[in-house]
């Protein structure tokens, strides 16, 4: 029985190979055995390059900043991976959108993964919508942008804050 291939030259429920440009077999193998990558590469809506930036995303979010209930999802309309969790327990949830340096994202490309991903019911005076973009470079720092739909209004200044504020003020004056 003849095997029927994609474009891509996978047969179906066969999982195509990532090798990452530039990386030793030894990371490359330990991270196309990790049950996390394997999970993406399963979802099939993106190129292995952002396989590879989800995954580091997904990492630097577990494991240097701690978040929780991250979960991955797949988005074959916008043909993207993106992540959804919670910067701290009990936090209303946020889309990471996992982005290596090379990509280039325009404005109507940020509206269409806004439109997406976020959640329409939310209301207006609530909850604006926002995604996190995490920038992946090549030695794998992740830097993180809050981009909203609108100007959003500051939290107001912690007591304390404003405390150490009016002192500065205070001594200034008295020096000048």
């Amino acid at each position: 029985m003849e095997e029927e291939r994609r474009e891509d030259g996978v047969a179906e429920g066969e999982m195509k190979s990532c090798s990452v440009a530039g990386e030793s077999g030894t990371l490359s193998n330990w991270m196309e055995k990790h049950p996390k990558y394997v999970e993406l590469m399963a979802l099939d809506v993106a190129d292995c390059t952002q396989v590879y930036t989800a995954f580091l995303v997904y990492l630097d979010l577990l494991e240097a900043r701690n978040w929780h209930d991250v979960a991955c999802i797949g988005s074959e309309e916008l043909q993207l991976i993106y992540l959804q969790g919670c910067e701290r327990a009990g936090d209303t949830p946020q889309v990471v959108i996992p982005t290596p340096t090379h990509e280039s994202l325009t404005h109507k490309r940020i509206r269409e993964i806004m439109k997406h991903c976020c959640d329409q019911d939310s209301r207006e005076d609530v909850v604006k919508m926002s995604i996190v973009l995490a920038i992946v470079e090549s030695d794998f720092t992740v830097v993180y942008y809050k981009l909203t739909d609108g100007f959003v209004v500051p939290d107001p200044p912690d007591i304390v804050e404003d405390m150490d504020n009016r002192r500065w003020r205070k001594r200034k004056s008295r020096v000048c």
